[in-house]
């Protein structure tokens, strides 16, 4: 529903939240009366098992091949993922076997098949006279799904799990209208028992080799013993256990304990878990907020997926368009990046939500210890204890970053690096880090390797940044509203804002003005990101799109910005810019109409603004460490002189070092590649192999390499090929000038058929775009672009996509449309275009191509794709028959190498 308006204006001012910094140091005597801070102790002596990484999990989190691209999905080291049966109609997109294949080759583990989704409506809207008429289509509906996953390679189907029932207590085997005879299993259970045996044999029946997940309730009732029993004694133990957590992660452990030792009482197992469900609203895409439940499932060694409460393609809340992630998958990329084996770490309020919590490991081999942790304000000290000097000296090298919350749909860089330095380990082995002013919706990472090696510590990434609340600000004008309190511990249904409110009134027909007054350090240019929504199907704002304000700073240099659309109310992102600022205090606003730019079309609410200075720290190149990168064949090396951090990675024929590269943009970027010598080496972007020259050689040197990077998440891998490269870190750069970008208006290309150039969307680009491509080949687009030389190249497509299907509950139900892109009438690859959530809103998506010298001819087609097997189609609008709306296409080179 709208946000409730009311005529009260906030308080004149600004609350400046205290930037962090992290001042790394041995424990001090403090200061006589002073309250001891909390603290979080990590205890590297006390091994608590392998690394297992389950927390990763995603329920309807892949909608296909593409969305999210694989780039996301395997830098957020997704291991498991529960979805829907092919062809399903319960949701559009995120069909088992047409997001196997791309999931297990990002390397992903296992695909739970929630075989009862193969039917609409929740309660599931099963047909049939009686329970057991009912009971039978399902077993017919079963042996298909079997058989279809059956028809697929080998290599997939080993990650299939089958979930027969889905919370059976509240569907098919409850008290509702759509239930076997309205009698719950859990009050006299043997109309379930008997449908669980007879469904386990036979999909075992089909196939042998298969494994079943249950019993897959909404909370781990009591009567899951009884269950147990009787699988026990009719030999139809689950391969998995599986339950929901929509609860705490003190739940979690609580009941993990609780479940193990029913499995000791009944004498099965111990299984394997998979918690399905975890998390709600407010925590989600918060750092801080997952950060505590990722602790409680890493220390139980379980599989566990994010809740599904809104849009199926993005992660739960994740990933942010294709191809970029938020906060959240940055928190899971250092999870995944975790290795070794978890060591015990004491919180100071063990295993209580809403408090500092963590997790941390040790591995022995790279001699490197990383702990993630998050969910409190304020000040706190962490302690590694027992460090051992075999493994990292009398001297630690100790990084500290921060991930941020950037909103659901907001875009986050890399995390940012607080502190890089060198430390004395103290008596018995301990090293003390005070964190001060941290935020309880940030995570944290630190990774401590061995010091003493001459390693050049970095510089913090940001030196001064303030955050100023929406509702803290002056407001003039008609319309305002302050709404909330929104998200909180005690209404986990809603969204997480930061301050718990935030500000309406800038909207069609308002003459409001929303004033920050802020107070900084030194002349300069300054980041502002303005934390806002609008929702995408209010009426207000479904006549633009996004909402568009005017910022000035002290009445002066106006600035038109467009706020993000999200899929609800209170979903945030944030829309960037810059204003240069002299030292002291100005004032900021946001109006809903210039004198010189016009006036406010849409409706939007505002959450905070984010200032920070653009100084040296911010301009210069992103760092990454090779010895924090993920390895494989090798391990750092901490022995190598004038390395930069701690030390290099000392890369054999063979051995690779990847890297996770944001970049903010679709373009150009230099990427810095610092070696010490001693070889060459191989580079490959986003799994393509790069036709450029070997980096590296027999000095110390820095090979610089263009390279165009889609905006977001981009995969470097470093491959060592003749001897041994020391290789020691990459510094990327956003540049242009070297690979030449050919940029192609649709309107100018060729139409077919239905296809037409139309007006209708003002954020286009030239205000013409392409659309009604699709619902046939004969309606297309075909646009000549030019190579000035033959090989890969970047295509980047500018596009819109608001379709969306009808949905039978909470979840919106938008469609991924796709476009099947041909080359000089070659054959069409098919790639998926997630939504934007508006036609009039327009996004990048780029795809790598080979082009031929000279002139090339590409072609955009689209039509429905039919059911899995071929003879049916979907019945509720959940596939497109359309390609996106394409306002223009640009062409760039992939790569090159500079002298």
């Amino acid at each position: 529903m709208r946000r409730t308006r009311s005529r009260t204006r906030a308080a004149a001012g600004a609350t400046a939240v205290t930037a962090l910094a992290a001042l790394l140091a041995l424990p001090s005597a403090g200061t006589a009366g002073a309250a001891e801070p909390e603290r979080l102790t990590i205890d590297l002596a006390t091994d608590t098992g392998a690394f297992h990484g389950g927390a990763s999990g995603s329920l309807y989190g892949v909608y296909g091949d593409g969305v999210p691209s694989r780039n996301v999905l395997e830098g957020m080291h997704v291991r498991t993922v529960s979805t829907k049966a092919q062809d399903g109609p319960q949701h559009p997109g995120a069909d088992a076997l047409e997001m196997l294949p791309p999931f297990v080759d990002s390397g992903g583990e296992d695909v739970y098949i929630y075989m009862t989704d193969i039917y609409r409506g929740f309660p599931y809207q099963w047909p049939g006279a009686d329970g057991p008429a009912r009971l039978a289509d399902f077993k017919e509906k079963i042996r298909k799904q079997v058989r279809q996953v059956l028809s697929m390679d080998d290599a997939y189907q080993d990650h299939v799990v089958y979930v027969p029932f889905n919370e059976p207590e509240g569907n098919m085997f409850g008290t509702g209208e759509w239930s076997y005879n309205r009698v719950s299993w859990l009050n006299d259970p043997q109309h379930y028992f008997a449908a669980w045996k007879d469904v386990y044999h036979l999909i075992k029946g089909l196939d042998p080799d298969a494994r079943i997940a249950g019993p897959n309730t909404s909370v781990l009732y009591n009567q899951v013993k009884g269950f147990l029993q009787y699988a026990k004694a009719n030999d139809v133990v689950p391969d998995v256990m599986s339950w929901h957590e929509l609860s705490s992660p003190a739940a979690v452990r609580t009941n993990v304990a609780k479940y193990r030792q029913m499995e000791k009482d009944v004498g099965v197992g111990p299984l394997p878990i998979n918690v399905n469900e975890y998390g709600h609203n407010f925590h989600l895409s918060v750092p801080g907020q997952v950060v505590q439940w990722v602790s409680a499932i890493e220390e139980s060694k379980i599989d566990a997926d994010l809740a599904y409460w809104n849009i199926d393609g993005n992660l739960n809340d994740s990933a942010v368009e294709a191809n970029k992630g938020n906060g959240q998958w940055w928190l899971f990329n250092a999870y995944g990046q975790m290795s070794g084996h978890t060591v015990e770490v004491t919180a100071p309020h063990p295993n209580q939500q809403y408090t500092l919590q963590g997790v941390a490991t040790l591995d022995e081999d790279k001699k490197q210890s990383r702990a993630i942790f998050g969910g409190k304000s304020g000040d706190a000290d962490v302690v590694f204890e027992n460090i051992d000097p075999k493994l990292f000296g009398t001297t630690v090298h100790a990084t500290v970053q921060e991930i941020p919350w950037t909103g659901q749909v907001g875009d986050s860089a890399q995390p940012r690096r607080l502190a890089d330095q060198e430390l004395t380990v103290g008596a018995g082995g301990t090293v003390t880090l005070p964190m001060t002013g941290m935020n309880e919706m940030s995570a944290y990472q630190v990774i401590l390797a061995p010091g003493g090696n001459g390693g050049v510590p970095a510089e913090p990434s940001v030196s001064w940044r303030r955050t100023y609340e929406a509702e803290n600000a002056t407001y003039t004008g008609g319309g305002y509203s302050r709404n909330g309190p929104e998200g909180s511990p005690s209404q986990v249904g809603k969204f997480a804002t930061s301050g718990g409110y935030n500000v309406g009134g800038l909207r069609t027909g308002s003459d409001g003005v929303l004033s920050f007054d802020v107070d900084v350090p030194r002349d300069g240019t300054y980041d502002l990101s303005v934390f806002a929504n609008s929702y995408n199907l209010y009426e207000m704002v479904k006549q633009q799109g996004p909402t568009n304000v005017f910022l000035r700073v002290d009445g002066k240099d106006p600035q038109e910005l467009r706020l993000p659309l999200g899929y609800k109310w209170v979903v945030w992102g944030h829309t960037d810019t810059t204003v240069k600022l002299t030292a002291g205090r100005h004032r900021i606003t946001l109006a809903a109409k210039d004198a010189d730019l016009g006036v406010t079309k849409g409706d939007a609410i505002v959450d905070k603004v984010d200032l920070s200075l653009r100084d040296a720290d911010v301009t210069a190149p992103a760092l990454y460490e090779a010895e924090y990168a993920t390895l494989s064949g090798t391990g750092p090396g901490y022995t190598y002189p004038g390395a930069s951090g701690p030390g290099a990675v000392p890369l054999a024929k063979g051995d690779s070092a990847t890297f996770w590269v944001y970049s903010p943009a679709d373009g150009e970027s230099t990427v810095s590649v610092d070696h010490l010598g001693g070889g060459g080496a191989s580079l490959a972007l986003n799994g393509e192999k790069l036709d450029v020259s070997q980096v590296g050689g027999a000095r110390k040197g820095t090979d610089r390499v263009r390279m165009f990077l889609s905006g977001g998440i981009n995969k470097i891998t470093v491959t060592g090929a003749t001897r041994e490269l020391g290789l020691d870190r990459l510094r990327v750069t956003p540049t242009s000038g070297t690979l030449t970008t050919k940029v192609y208006q649709a309107e100018a290309g060729t139409v077919t058929g239905a296809a037409k150039v139309t007006d209708a969307y003002t954020f286009a680009s030239g205000g013409k775009a392409v659309t009604g491509i699709g619902d046939g080949k004969a309606n297309a687009l075909s646009v000549d672009v030019v190579a000035s030389k033959a090989g890969r190249h970047a295509v980047t497509i500018r596009y819109s996509n608001a379709e969306q299907a009808p949905a039978t509950h909470y979840n919106p139900d938008p469609i991924a449309r796709h476009a099947d892109l041909s080359v000089n009438g070659g054959p069409a690859r098919r790639v998926l275009f997630p939504t934007t959530f508006h036609f009039n809103n327009f996004w990048e998506l780029t795809v790598p191509t080979t082009l031929k010298k000279g002139t090339n001819r590409l072609t955009f087609t689209a039509d429905e794709l039919p059911d899995f097997d071929g003879d049916t189609y979907n019945q509720y609008d959940q596939r497109s028959p359309y390609a996106p709306v394409v306002d223009r296409v640009a062409v760039t080179p992939l790569a090159t190498k500079q002298p």
